[in-house]
């Protein structure tokens, strides 16, 4: 799960994070209203979506006025924000964050995630900060220092230097302020079950201070049952409407850009579905997972979610039986095709315990776009075939 640019602030403060001070706005009257408040002089309007570059897209604006900030704030609420980690589809802009300006030095980089090849958190920093740290990891990955921290033993003061050394941080004072930082954002992430932290910019203003000038937040899924304040952040307008509805019945979605929507049980499946697909020429239009409890309602609403997509040429049911039998599958595979129009050829390929006998049951369906498929191979096949002579919809 990610937050907001404001909401992760809120907890940075909550640990003692240096951050300037700022005001959520959701109309250009409420953001001079926080402009006001915050007192200025100079201000800075930031677009608030869950996506990284919104400087480079145009969401993120300085103002000298209250008539600046009331501007730029009309320019930016409403706008759909695209920038590299939105897609070329964009985010629509909701909410504006009203920041007061910094005495700005000097720009870093530094985030805590983690490196699962390690099986630990790993602190990211470079002295190239406010730019995509996308494009600095490939021209010039000699300016980004990682350092690894075992969570047996945490945040110690040789990290604190490493990151101070590494970032070329020489006055004495500076380094206790950059070591001081680096803990409390590491106390933050492991207290919290975060599984990335970025701050792009870091600062180091005129007096040798760091603050937090721009804040990015995404947090384990598995563990929100024990951090209801994390979880009661949640927006779902920032998510995708899809994948939302598909977690209600317990199915993991994700959209993708081919003609043939998958659903498999298992995710390791998935993957191996969708990589045969493409080995056979075809493109996935979709990961959907149904868990080890498919049953005819959860393989309806996962056809239903599946055939939102107006690209969808076929769809291939992929399951293997073991918790629950091939048989019950496929007389919920012919239950769904009741309960939703399926107007795509549909290929079913089970295995599993009563392998034979569900081949059977769907043979004798008389569903005249079911096709069934004798191995993964051979479902992927029928499945490429099948979407390629669609005529459609």
């Amino acid at each position: 799960m990610n937050i907001h640019e404001y909401q992760a602030k809120q907890i940075f403060k909550k640990y003692d994070v240096p951050c300037p001070k700022g005001i959520i706005a959701n109309t250009s009257d409420e953001a001079v209203d926080a402009a006001k408040e915050l007192g200025g002089p100079i201000w800075v309007v930031k677009a608030q979506i869950h996506a990284g570059g919104r400087g480079l897209g145009g969401g993120v604006k300085l103002a000298k006025s209250l008539d600046e900030v009331r501007q730029l704030a009309s320019e930016i609420l409403g706008m759909t924000l695209v920038t590299h980690q939105t897609g070329p589809e964009g985010k629509l802009v909701q909410k504006v964050y009203i920041e007061d300006g910094a005495d700005i030095k000097d720009e870093f980089y530094l985030s805590v995630v983690l490196d699962r090849k390690l099986e630990m958190p790993l602190i990211m920093a470079s002295t190239e900060g406010g730019m995509n740290i996308e494009d600095v990891a490939e021209n010039t990955p000699e300016k980004i220092i990682t350092i690894p921290v075992d969570p047996a033993i945490g945040f110690q003061g040789f990290h604190g230097r490493e990151l101070a050394f590494g970032l070329g941080i020489t006055d004495k004072n500076e380094q206790k302020n950059i070591i001081s930082f680096g803990q409390k954002l590491f106390k933050l992430y492991m207290e919290n079950d975060a599984e990335m932290i970025e701050i792009n910019p870091l600062v180091r203003t005129g007096s040798g201070e760091f603050l937090a000038l721009d804040g990015k937040m995404g947090f384990d899924n598995s563990a929100l049952g024990r951090q209801p304040e994390i979880l009661a952040m949640r927006d779902l307008t920032e998510e995708d409407a899809d994948e939302v509805e598909a977690a209600k019945y317990g199915l993991s979605y994700v959209a993708l850009d081919g003609e043939i929507g998958c659903m498999v049980n298992g995710a390791g499946l998935a993957m191996g579905t969708m990589d045969t697909i493409n080995h056979m020429g075809g493109t996935p239009a979709n990961f959907l997972d149904v868990g080890g409890s498919a049953n005819a309602e959860t393989v309806a609403k996962g056809f239903e979610i599946i055939l939102k997509n107006p690209n969808v040429k076929a769809i291939f049911v992929n399951i293997f039986g073991g918790i629950v039998r091939c048989d019950r599958i496929a007389n919920g595979i012919i239950e769904a095709t009741k309960l939703t129009d399926v107007n795509v050829p549909v290929i079913v390929r089970l295995d599993g315990t009563n392998a034979p006998e569900a081949a059977e049951i769907l043979k004798n369906a008389n569903i005249s776009n079911l096709i069934v498929g004798d191995d993964l191979g051979d479902g992927a096949a029928k499945a490429v075939k099948a979407a390629a002579e669609f005529k459609g919809k």
